[in-house]
């Protein structure tokens, strides 16, 4: 006798995998904005400042719900995904604040050549969640 329940996703694994695609999608949908606020105002409106309010509102509007979508996804994840999730959270957000100050510092004070730019903390940021996050998975396995 064959077991095909074996081979199907349990409503959990489901559940996940929507979760994970609606994070997906939401995320996109906010770096699409991001962009076109940005380069909106120059390649498409002529820097018209009622074009260039809307896409701002709009892309703080969608960051919000990819925020509120981000808590539902953590909710959704088993104790110790959340508990990964937690610690690199609070990892990146610990050292984004103590390097994102002190490369400010660095700046202001013209120790360095070039400015300080928010991009390179939310790279740093990205770097930091992504390392936390896979050392957090590998020692949990």
């Amino acid at each position: 006798m064959t077991d095909n329940t074996k081979n199907k996703p349990t409503k959990w694994q489901q559940e996940h995998k929507k979760n994970t695609a609606k994070l997906g999608l939401w995320t996109t949908i906010w770096v699409l904005t991001m962009a076109l606020t940005n380069f909106g105002p120059r390649f498409l409106w002529d820097n018209n400042q009622t074009l260039t309010i809307i896409a701002v509102l709009l892309n703080f509007a969608l960051g919000l719900k990819m925020v509120l979508v981000n808590i539902q996804h953590i909710k959704g994840l088993d104790e110790m995904q959340q508990r990964i999730q937690l610690n690199a959270m609070g990892i990146t957000l610990g050292l984004s604040l103590i390097v994102g100050l002190t490369y400010s510092n660095l700046d202001v004070v013209n120790l360095i050549n070039f400015h300080a730019e928010i991009s390179h903390l939310v790279i740093f940021m990205g770097l930091t969640y992504l390392t936390a996050t896979y050392i957090g998975t590998r020692n949990y396995q």
